[in-house]
């Protein structure tokens, strides 16, 4: 067996590095995903799942770069460092959609967004009740309201887990969740949708009847307490006892630490 394989838990990790871990876990051999910009813990979890348990995870790298080799997490998740190396290209305005389009490839999509409400609809693009006068305007779609409505299985990261990203209503729709819950995205004739929810507190999943985001799991040291009192809408409460987040293993964090990403380009996602 391999090192990752028999690695134990960490005992020194961080939070950005059990986000990666956790974020990794969700692909495996055969599954196809790409980036967006300013993806840094997609980026490294995608990487980190192709050093240990899915090396035949194909990564498109900010959707140009297919199989990319890049020496580290570049300062950007978006431009030429990160796959200027990689063994094809794509052309991003025409031949990435068409591969998108295509109900059998880029399955998975990481999401991050401003803006998350409890059925799991994203907003990059205005924060207030009038788009053409907001009181901020956001960077917008990017692509975003394309892939949340072909089909994908989207998996949302939040670094800053607050009331503010986390509400009972996005005030405007960048990326289709759930909509207004219930049956209502399927209603619509959308596939996929959602998954979880991966936070600096906890993972979230969804309800499969109701679609209403509620806790999978706590991170270690956090309470459920805590995960609602940092959240703008009610949580539904558990039933038992919460299970624990898995701490990233001593051979996760070596990988993130010193292949990975060794300049810490993660952390800008998390104030540091």
């Amino acid at each position: 067996m391999s090192d990752w394989q028999n690695s134990p838990p960490a005992d020194d990790w961080t939070i950005d590095e059990l986000m990666i871990a956790r974020l990794a876990a969700c692909f495996a051999d055969g599954d196809q995903a790409c980036n967006g910009m300013a993806s840094f813990v997609p980026v490294s979890a995608f990487w980190l799942a192709r050093l240990t348990h899915a090396p035949d995870l194909v990564w498109l790298a900010g959707a140009v770069g297919l199989e990319p080799r890049p020496d580290r997490v570049p300062a950007s998740t978006l431009e030429a460092p990160l796959w200027r190396d990689s063994i094809m290209y794509v052309e991003q305005y025409g031949d990435f959609w068409t591969i998108a389009l295509n109900g059998r490839w880029l399955t998975k999509f990481c999401v991050g967004s401003a803006q998350l409400d409890r059925y799991g609809n994203g907003n990059n693009s205005i924060i207030g009740t009038d788009y053409h006068a907001p009181r901020v305007r956001l960077p917008g779609t990017a692509g975003l309201g394309d892939m949340g409505s072909i089909g994908k299985a989207l998996y949302y990261w939040n670094p800053n887990h607050n009331p503010r990203s986390l509400v009972e209503q996005v005030d405007f729709i960048s990326c289709a969740g759930y909509l207004g819950g219930g049956s209502e995205r399927a209603d619509t004739g959308l596939e996929g949708g959602p998954e979880l929810v991966i936070t600096n507190l906890c993972v979230l999943d969804f309800h499969p009847e109701t679609r209403h985001m509620q806790v999978a799991s706590l991170h270690p040291g956090v309470t459920f307490e805590q995960v609602q009192e940092a959240t703008g809408f009610e949580l539904p409460a558990p039933e038992g006892e919460l299970p624990i987040t898995a701490a990233p293993t001593v051979e996760q964090v070596r990988l993130i630490r010193e292949v990975i990403d060794p300049d810490n380009m993660r952390r800008r996602e998390f104030g540091g």
